[in-house]
């Protein structure tokens, strides 16, 4: 259970990326010019799918879970940098959720390793 304590700002983190990603993805679907969002639109899905994982591995003390971190860095890190290079207010508050929890995802993970 302590160790559970211990992942809930992580927990949060992620969770927080998670319905950033939701919102701009959302957004981006009723901007004038969609077809010029569909990446940002892509990546945010990602990015979400992925966070969520992250975070239900955590919450259940997976074994992997630490690894998985890995992967979840890598699309915010990819999601934060398409994000940014929009003007709207959700791809910028997106951008800027991703890169908080790349950066968590980064101080939390282990290598990915096979025993």
């Amino acid at each position: 259970m302590e160790q559970q304590h211990h992942h809930q700002e992580l927990i949060q983190t992620l969770l927080d990326c998670v319905l950033a990603c939701e919102n701009c993805a959302t957004a981006c679907l009723h901007e004038e010019m969609v077809k010029e969002m569909a990446g940002c639109i892509m990546l945010d899905r990602d990015c979400g799918d992925i966070c969520s994982q992250a975070a239900r591995l955590l919450q259940r003390n997976s074994a992997i879970a630490h690894q998985y971190l890995v992967i979840c860095e890598e699309i915010c890190r990819m999601c934060a940098e398409e994000c940014g290079k929009h003007d709207a207010e959700h791809c910028q508050l997106c951008a800027e959720a991703c890169t908080r929890c790349a950066e968590a995802c980064h101080a939390h993970h282990e290598p990915v390793t096979q025993d």
